[in-house]
């Protein structure tokens, strides 16, 4: 999971406190503390069924204590600071957590589009088993072994450079096969 109970309270209390009053944040933190002890005390009630889309008691009450957590130090911190209201931009440890979690969804972004860019090649991919007469087969041999590769590396070099005209007509271009030639072309 890319955000704890910790992360969300952060960045709703940062959002929610803007602009408040050192009194709103005292009645946000009041709240919290009762919410919090309300589900804690769910928790242990016997009777607490969890439906089907009911959120999860324990999840929301490490919500709520993360919640209470949060308004108490933006409250500890107007009193700190002696600011009549909340201003993010004054909140050097919030401001510090929000660029945290910004450069964590970024990075989880740039991984998600690699990984959907990786399923899209892996879906362009062909693994072929591919059977040859015998002269052909001896012609391939010879070649990856005057090469240094494969019989399996001289076919994909040959493949790659695979061309198909308007008309459905195959052709390769003469090259010398080599691990340079391929690595040189990949770039």
């Amino acid at each position: 999971m890319i955000w704890t109970s910790e992360d969300v309270a952060r960045d709703q209390v940062r959002r929610q406190a803007a602009g408040l009053s050192v009194r709103q944040v005292d009645q946000a933190g009041e709240t919290a503390v009762v919410r919090e002890r309300e589900t804690r005390e769910e928790l242990r009630s016997p009777a607490t069924a969890i439906g089907e889309f009911a959120p999860d008691p324990e999840e929301l009450a490490a919500r709520w204590t993360a919640l209470l957590t949060e308004w108490r130090r933006v409250a500890a911190h107007l009193a700190a600071s002696g600011a009549g209201a909340y201003d993010t931009d004054q909140d050097e440890q919030g401001t510090a957590w929000a660029r945290e979690r910004e450069e964590r969804r970024a990075q989880a972004l740039r991984d998600r589009a690699a990984w959907a860019e990786q399923q899209r090649e892996k879906q362009d991919e062909l693994c072929a088993e591919v059977w040859l007469d015998a002269a052909a087969g001896r012609r391939v041999r010879a070649t990856a072994a005057r090469a240094g590769l494969t019989p399996q590396e001289i076919l994909a070099q040959l493949a790659g450079r695979m061309t198909v005209d308007d008309d459905g007509v195959v052709s390769v271009a003469p090259f010398t096969p080599g691990r340079t030639a391929v690595a040189s072309e990949e770039r």
